[in-house]
């Protein structure tokens, strides 16, 4: 008989201690942590070390890592015409008093900083080589092969959390079903990509996903800035202008709109009329 497994508590790594964490990744690795470029963040910790390289920790419960394995961004390095970070070396390791795991990656370091949070609230100005290059990455990611699955928010993706997110949101009398399956980084966000240069990294989650989904991820995260999600629209336009980018973009919606919105959400109105819009086109076949 097969033991379900136990849930790990919840942890923020914001607020946990992590100096043995740290000690271990150094040790393992053979490299010095730079105390002064610790970033902490909710489920992840990372900073530059003493070789001008990036390591990059994080805490996932049993429960969100899968048959797949966690070696998401060490898979990622098989990947080629893409803008990342170099994957150099990496551990894992069973956390010894919850059902939980830690892994650590080293890869190079940004080419520059992060565009900006998650969601952004002001247009960051891009060069017309940044949109050449986030064209130029996806469209070669979404051309090669896998056979991992992409985990969106850490919850693999497939038919059944589609139609889940979509029907909870905006029922009506539209189909659906995916049909086009591509790999995807399934986490597009603007704290994802680097700016002026662009680079994409944190690869933990990406796999097959419905074609579309980083298009349309990175879309619903510009809403609050109309210009700047006309801008994704236009330029992914072959990736959303389709039946698959529609469905993707209700998806991306059902998270900024649905039963967890919060209501000083700036993309909420937004979404909702762009939202009105797609149903419309969906229905009308």
């Amino acid at each position: 008989m097969t033991l379900p497994i136990p849930s790990a508590l919840a942890v923020d790594l914001r607020v946990e201690p992590v100096d043995e964490v740290l000690d271990r990744v150094e040790q393992a690795l053979r490299v010095r942590l730079q105390p002064d470029t610790v970033l902490r963040k909710r489920r992840s910790v990372g900073a530059r070390t003493d070789r001008d390289t990036w390591v990059r920790i994080e805490r996932r419960p049993l429960d969100r890592i899968g048959g797949q394995g966690w070696n998401g961004t060490e898979c990622a390095a098989a990947l080629t015409a893409i803008d990342k970070p170099t994957w150099r070396a990496g551990l894992a390791w069973r956390d010894a008093s919850h059902a939980a795991m830690w892994r650590a990656d080293e890869t190079s370091l940004l080419p520059g900083n992060p565009v900006g949070t998650s969601v952004l609230a002001t247009d960051p100005g891009l060069p017309a080589s940044w949109w050449q290059a986030l064209n130029s990455s996806l469209d070669a990611l979404a051309g090669q092969h896998t056979t991992r699955i992409a985990t969106p928010d850490t919850v693999p993706i497939g038919q059944a959390v589609v139609t889940k997110a979509i029907r909870a949101t905006f029922p009506g009398t539209f189909d659906t079903t995916v049909t086009q399956w591509a790999p995807a980084h399934a986490d597009l966000n603007w704290a994802n990509v680097t700016g002026p240069r662009f680079c994409l990294f944190d690869w933990e989650d990406w796999g097959n996903a419905p074609r579309g989904l980083d298009s349309a991820s990175l879309w619903a995260n510009s809403l609050a800035v109309p210009a700047l999600a006309d801008r994704v629209r236009r330029e992914r336009g072959h990736a959303l202008e389709n039946r698959e980018g529609r469905l993707m973009m209700l998806f991306a919606c059902s998270k900024i709109i649905g039963p967890d919105a919060h209501p000083e959400d700036p993309r909420v109105e937004p979404a909702r009329h762009a939202a009105a819009r797609i149903v419309a086109r969906l229905q009308a076949g």
